[in-house]
């Protein structure tokens, strides 16, 4: 039997990119946006584009968007979603790598990897500090615990709707949920990509929760 699969977009003021991702990815798999409360054209760009749209009023973090989208997925009984960013980092052409992975391996979560060496070193430096910590926080060796671009199986959506984290940190938390439950985590590398976004990062709310998430993430696993 053919899986059922969606495409899930959190999209907070991304008028500019927004239609050519959608258009991108659509010739993959229905698409749903959230609209994470933007001030900006976002929802109309994506029903032009041929995306339906949810509203998440107001702004409530990429975790609870998400979240928003896994309880639509859940309710209409997909059996996966493929998460990908609005910003154009991520290139939908690369989706049946991660279709790939979930029908060939069973896999409850794939995760894009990023090839680091060109990521700007900034940020390069700060994801390698990042890495090693979350790898010793749950016992495993973790490539890329902050790529957006992921495939999530339902029975892994069920689970991380119950979290409490709103943020960035779900997307970290995920990956120790799924490790928690036994279930299968694989990767694909995937393009590196760097152009015109605006980053919503505020850098000391960032390492804050970072390393509050890598303690719970600890904490979740040797409990």
């Amino acid at each position: 039997m053919q899986n059922k699969i969606l495409v899930l977009i959190p999209a907070y003021n991304e008028s500019v990119h927004i239609a050519g991702v959608i258009e991108r990815a659509k010739r993959f798999l229905p698409v749903v946006v959230v609209d994470e409360g933007s001030t900006d054209d976002t929802m109309e760009q994506a029903k032009n584009a041929g995306a339906d749209v949810l509203l998440q009023r107001p702004n409530q973090g990429k975790g609870a968007a998400l979240i928003r989208g896994f309880q639509y997925a859940l309710e209409y009984k997909y059996d996966a979603v493929v998460m990908l960013d609005a910003d154009g980092q991520h290139d939908p052409a690369e989706i049946p790598l991660f279709l790939e992975s979930y029908t060939s391996g069973n896999a409850d979560l794939v995760i894009g990897e990023r090839d680091f060496s060109k990521i700007p070193f900034i940020r390069r430096n700060t994801n390698t500090i990042g890495r090693k910590m979350f790898s010793w926080a749950v016992g495993v060796h973790v490539p890329d615990n902050q790529s957006g671009y992921r495939l999530l199986s339902a029975r892994l959506m069920k689970k991380t709707i119950e979290s409490r984290e709103r943020n960035f940190e779900f997307e970290v938390e995920m990956i120790a949920i799924c490790l928690k439950q036994g279930w299968k985590l694989t990767w694909v590398p995937i393009q590196t990509i760097y152009a015109d976004e605006e980053s919503h990062i505020k850098p000391l709310r960032h390492i804050y929760h970072y390393f509050r998430i890598v303690w719970k993430a600890r904490r979740m696993m040797w409990d």
